[in-house]
């Protein structure tokens, strides 16, 4: 793993190129999804504190015969009864309690490791983004430096009478093309650029990002390798932590059924014999077992639902992870193949075939064809690099591994 980086400010962005390092600790720092867990740690953290608290107590006055309508005037024959009561809970509902609020907190952090993977994966998505732009942009320079080279060629054979001026017009519309591809692919890059600074609140970014090569693919595990690290991903181990939230429903759901006590103690005083007496009582709710049995079988259900929504999760996730491997694994191929086989021998044919048309061996329109051809493949070849990178990525994000982009001269990858 990379050493940690320190984070830049937003504006310091546009002096130096910005690494991938670089914006997902911008986006770690600012983004609200991730501010929102702390605002709701604080939330839960106030309802455990009041799940632990346990029956409240209660002072009760009573005054009892005063100002009859008889001989007794005032208070003469009044009674005073103070008392004091609370509730003796059973079936260990204080600890049910508890266990509920504490496993709610408990579980927001899973939730807030499965968000972060999410953001870094969409930040590494869009500054890949910029990144393919750039070297579009790349691309078509050269697609331009060629057609430039067919432009003089063409001049010169007009100018020579070997060729009719068609072909220089031609020629210069090929140019423009791919003076045209160059444009587009600046205002993609400028665009994705926005999108990425959305990401941490900035408006108008002016940063440039750190020089990368698509085409370089490293190796990955393989799939069994990979398959095995799923059942460590935050996606799964988060119904871990929702069964325990259930198992705590369930258990605090049957601890109603048990009964509870509602208890008083007290003194009476009477006032004519100015006497003072003890008084005391004890009640219980009844039916308390049958009440509460719709909640223990709604708990029961839930509780079993996660069962089957874990393993329907864990085979979306293996499905999700067997595509984006197969879709690395044979745009890996196909990138090397491009690459040592069919650039090559489109670049020896391009140089050939304008060699020949200098000399008048061979048509415009063939040498053209060669060039569009040879643009053609590069571009596919970039295409099929962006669209394995985009699936490690995704890789990166199943198995909670570091976010890896193309190597550069900077730190590439991060925790």
């Amino acid at each position: 793993m990379a050493a940690a980086l320190s984070l830049p400010a937003i504006g310091s962005f546009a002096a130096d190129p910005l690494t991938l390092d670089a914006a997902i600790a911008q986006v770690a720092a600012t983004h609200p999804d991730l501010r929102l867990v702390s605002a709701q740690s604080d939330v839960l953290a106030a309802q455990r504190d009041l799940a632990e608290q346990k029956p409240a107590w209660s002072a009760d006055l009573q005054v009892e015969n005063a100002f009859g309508t008889r001989e007794a005037k005032g208070f003469d024959e009044a009674e005073f009864t103070l008392t004091l009561s609370s509730v003796l809970e059973g079936g260990g509902k204080l600890d049910a309690r508890r266990a509920l609020a504490q496993n709610r907190y408990d579980a927001l952090a899973i939730g807030r490791e499965t968000r972060r993977l999410d953001l870094l994966a969409e930040t590494a998505r869009r500054y890949l983004a910029v990144v393919g732009a750039a070297r579009y942009s790349e691309m078509a320079q050269q697609d331009i430096e060629q057609r430039q080279q067919a432009v003089t060629a063409a001049q010169q054979r007009f100018r020579a009478g070997a060729s009719p001026e068609s072909v220089v017009l031609t020629a210069q519309a090929a140019l423009a093309r791919a003076e045209l591809a160059r444009d587009r692919a600046g205002q993609e890059g400028a665009a994705y650029r926005q999108q990425l600074a959305a990401l941490w609140g900035e408006r108008n970014p002016t940063f440039t990002v750190v020089k990368a090569d698509p085409l370089e693919l490293p190796e990955i595990e393989s799939l069994d390798a990979l398959s095995a690290v799923l059942d460590r991903t935050p996606e799964l181990v988060q119904f871990a932590g929702e069964a325990r939230i259930a198992e705590a429903r369930l258990q605090l759901a049957r601890s109603a059924a048990a009964l509870d006590l509602n208890w008083q103690v007290g003194a009476r005083r009477l006032q004519a014999s100015d006497e003072v007496a003890f008084v005391g009582g004890l009640s219980m709710p009844l039916g308390s077992g049958k009440r509460a049995q719709p909640e223990i079988r709604s708990a029961e259900a839930e509780l079993a639902a996660l069962s089957i929504s874990r393993e329907a999760k864990g085979m979306s996730l293996y499905s999700t992870l067997l595509e984006a491997h197969g879709r690395y694994t044979l745009a890996q191929a196909d990138v090397r193949r491009l690459q040592s086989e069919v650039l090559p021998k489109l670049a020896s044919a391009e140089q050939s075939a304008g060699r020949a048309f200098r000399s008048g061996a061979l048509s415009y329109l063939e040498w053209s064809q060669l060039q569009s051809e040879q643009a053609q493949a590069r571009r596919q070849q970039l295409d099929t690099a962006l669209d394995a990178q985009r699936a490690l990525i995704e890789i990166q994000r199943l198995t909670g591994q570091a976010m890896v982009l193309p190597s550069s001269d900077a730190t590439k990858e991060h925790p």
